[in-house]
């Protein structure tokens, strides 16, 4: 076993040594890489840990479709080290990864609807870049790496039946979706009601993104456990926030739908509406990553980070309409799109047991927030191209 391996690992911020936490001979972070770091989640913990005295270098791609063009987001910290290239490009990687003390891994292609046709992108974007990074760091281990896993990982959240039992409920079918019954159903047909989905709830893959976010998590926390680096999957819920991209049409659901709105047009929402998600903001996000970072309590295991809390796609629409002073109701498809789930919301008492971690941002006040960022945005909408995208292949119902 290398001397590395022998190390006990402990992971805390500069401001923090010495605090009672320590252990003899663990190794303190100080410089951390992190991968699509100028993005929007990434570019929010950045200006975390910047306040907690990390300093903080990010690898990205600037991939066209996110960033516009543009050589270095305005909204970047200076203080943040931003090398321009690609995790799947091992000189880039090499060269982002000097004297870092830990790696969280945010870089990856975003979309459930685009991940069903450009799957070859995905899959190397995705999980062939993991496996270059992973490559990577068995020649230079770093203390902690954490990995952006997604709730896309569990298809269906759990549902209840009458009597209260906990079902995981079988995958909608393209029949039943063509039919309109939204709502999956038990063995017997019989209703079920949605429940916050816990961590072992067994992962149901609809979607190429899903796989490929479920391969990320796994690979690095198999390589982790094989050498010795502590290692952290969080599964983030829908995440929102200033800096998305508000031209991207496969981004969160709350910036396509700004960029609807910001265009005087009607939010485009699928099936009836009804179905709920977790909605969690990004401040929450790059705290609780911090926390994993700072902490040894969640190495090894998979934690959800969403707020708890679930809404109605429906609801999200008109709230964020009504927050923009626009008097625009969302137009109801009745179509579904291939991979697309009902109902996930999270439970996050494995997160709060592990972390620390509970969501603060209430989303009335985060909403609040997005809507004065917005008011100063101009988007592109490009959410009727996504449309015609899907469905000139075959992959709306």
């Amino acid at each position: 076993m290398q001397n590395w391996q022998r190390q006990m690992f402990h992971v805390v911020g500069p401001g923090n040594a010495g605090s009672s936490n320590d252990r003899a001979g663990g190794s303190f972070v100080q410089r951390v890489l992190i991968t699509g770091g100028a993005g929007f989640i990434g570019s929010h913990l950045a200006d975390e840990l910047l306040r907690g005295g990390y300093r903080v270098v990010a690898l990205d791609a600037l991939v066209e479709q996110v960033h516009d063009g543009c050589d270095r987001p305005a909204y970047l910290d200076p203080e943040v080290e931003l090398i321009v290239g690609d995790v799947r490009d091992r000189e880039a990687l090499d060269r982002a990864l000097v004297g870092v003390d830990a790696v969280v891994h945010l870089a990856a292609r975003v979309g459930v609807g685009q991940s069903m046709y450009e799957i070859s992108e995905y899959c190397s974007a995705n999980t062939s870049a993991t496996g270059v990074l992973l490559e990577a760091l068995a020649e230079r281990p770093v203390a902690k790496l954490l990995v952006a896993s997604s709730m896309s990982v569990y298809g269906e959240g759990l549902y209840a039946d009458s009597d209260g039992n906990e079902i995981v409920a079988p995958e909608r079918t393209r029949a039943q979706i063509e039919r309109g019954d939204w709502d999956p159903m038990g063995d017997d047909g019989e209703p079920l009601a949605p429940v916050p989905t816990p961590e072992w709830k067994p992962p149901a893959l609809s979607s190429v993104y899903a796989l490929t976010k479920y391969d990320q998590e796994r690979l690095c926390l198999v390589c982790g456990q094989a050498y010795g680096m502590p290692t952290v999957a969080l599964r983030f819920f829908n995440v929102y926030g200033t800096r998305q991209a508000l031209s991207n049409p496969y981004t969160g659901v709350l910036a396509i739908f700004a960029s609807r709105l910001l265009n005087d047009r009607p939010p485009l929402v699928f099936e009836d509406g009804r179905q709920r998600r977790d909605f969690v903001s990004v401040y929450d996000v790059a705290r609780a990553c911090r926390l994993a970072l700072e902490g040894d309590g969640a190495d090894g295991h998979v934690a959800n980070i969403g707020s708890g809390r679930s809404v109605s796609v429906l609801e999200i629409a008109a709230e964020l309409a009504h927050r923009l002073g626009k008097e625009i109701d969302a137009e109801v498809t009745g179509t579904a799109r291939a991979g697309d789930v009902r109902h996930c919301f999270a439970d996050t008492r494995l997160a709060e047991k592990l972390l620390g971690f509970r969501a603060t941002v209430e989303l009335q006040d985060g909403l609040a927030g997005l809507a004065e960022w917005l008011e100063g945005q101009v988007a592109t909408d490009r959410a009727d191209e996504a449309a015609r995208e899907l469905a000139a292949r075959g992959l709306t119902l």
